[in-house]
């Protein structure tokens, strides 16, 4: 079993321990209330009757319970009424067995509408697990360390509970070097998953093996408008669907980044106590778009020492506004930061990306940093 599955199971068993718990609570007021009725019934005066609160302690059982557990704290309300009946000697009046009559099929109802409640808590449970191991695959973990360089990274969908949307990153080695990719599919959230597959299929088939960077690229631009176009609905202009990115390499002996940006928004570069962009003097189309030039592509090199620390990022980040309209400062906001670890530095720019965006973030967001330490596997 690998530590994965034992995580999955050992949360599940936490998360089924604290419901439980939840429950065991929830019952609590119910069943004093239910308890409580009869006693009070003693002691009051014949013209006051409280067996009517034993509708809202089985209502509320029903609200946070399972079908069970609303049926024992009704059972218990049934009970509790022919009792307080009893004690006054009014069981066998109308009005006492009409109440009865109410109660119980009150009961009946919540019973049922428990059972189906709990029947497509189920049944949501099982498509949601379905939905997150598919998209675990699509969207595989980043490792913590390639090479000489530690790695750290965030990702965010626009769609609520969605791991993957429109936005991807990946990592690869080959021999003697760390090669990563970040890239932003046209669109967001779960509509984007199919392109978002095709892009990282397409970088993990030849990442490992092509000699080059600008052979990678010419493989993925090729792999690319294949499977955008295969895959295209008949009322799709596929023109319309592309794929920016920045494709890095960063090898193991040399202190150099060599990238290739498809339209990307540029890296990042922290040195010491500054932070620049990367820019490229002429990025490349977006991949799904390469016939629109017949320029090859080329690699561009940039200083990459130890302890430097490379930030790639979508436009889910830098195009973040606050209440005001006003972008996202993320090279401010790393000079500012350029001490962090990878780790901490990916946490600090997601809390500060929420709190600039005001808790909402409307876009797809990945983010990935690397740090080259030194460090050789």
């Amino acid at each position: 079993m690998s530590a994965e599955t034992i995580c999955t199971t050992a949360d599940g068993a936490l998360r089924s321990q604290d419901r439980t718990a939840v429950v065991s609570w929830w019952l609590l007021g119910p069943a004093l209330v239910i308890l409580a009725i009869p006693v009070a019934d003693a002691f009051l005066p014949p013209d006051v009757h409280i067996a009517h609160l034993l509708v809202v302690a089985c209502a509320v059982t029903a609200i946070g319970a399972g079908p069970l557990a609303t049926a024992l704290i009704c059972g218990l309300a049934v009970l509790a009424l022919v009792v307080a009946g009893l004690e006054r000697h009014t069981l066998a009046t109308e009005s006492v067995l009409v109440e009865l009559a109410a109660l119980a099929g009150l009961c009946v109802l919540l019973i049922v509408l428990t059972r189906l409640r709990a029947r497509r808590e189920r049944e949501l449970l099982r498509v949601r697990s379905v939905s997150e191991a598919a998209q675990r695959v699509v969207l595989r973990p980043l490792p913590k360390r390639a090479g000489p360089v530690s790695l750290a990274s965030e990702y965010r969908s626009a769609e609520a509970d969605a791991r993957v949307g429109g936005d991807l990153y990946a990592a690869a080695r080959r021999a003697g070097s760390t090669r990563l990719l970040i890239g932003d599919v046209r669109g967001k959230g779960l509509a984007s998953i199919s392109d978002t597959a095709i892009v990282l299929g397409a970088f993990r088939a030849a990442a490992h093996r092509a000699t080059s960077l600008p052979d990678l690229v010419s493989y993925m631009e090729d792999a690319v408008s294949w499977g955008l176009a295969e895959f295209s609905q008949a009322e799709e202009d596929v023109v319309e669907r592309f794929v920016t990115a920045v494709i890095v390499e960063i090898p193991d002996d040399e202190p150099v980044v060599r990238l290739i940006s498809c339209g990307h928004p540029p890296p990042v570069l922290l040195h010491g106590a500054t932070a620049r962009h990367l820019t490229v003097p002429e990025p490349a189309p977006p991949l799904g778009l390469g016939d629109l030039s017949a320029a090859a592509y080329v690699a561009v090199t940039h200083p990459f020492q130890h302890g430097d620390r490379l930030v790639l990022y979508t436009d889910g980040v830098s195009e973040a506004r606050d209440e005001h309209g006003v972008f996202y400062p993320l090279c401010a906001r790393l000079a500012a930061w350029a001490d962090e670890a990878p780790v901490p530095l990916v946490r600090r720019i997601s809390a500060d990306l929420r709190e600039h965006a005001g808790g909402r973030l409307d876009d797809d967001m990945a983010l990935i940093v690397a740090h080259r330490d030194g460090t050789r596997l």
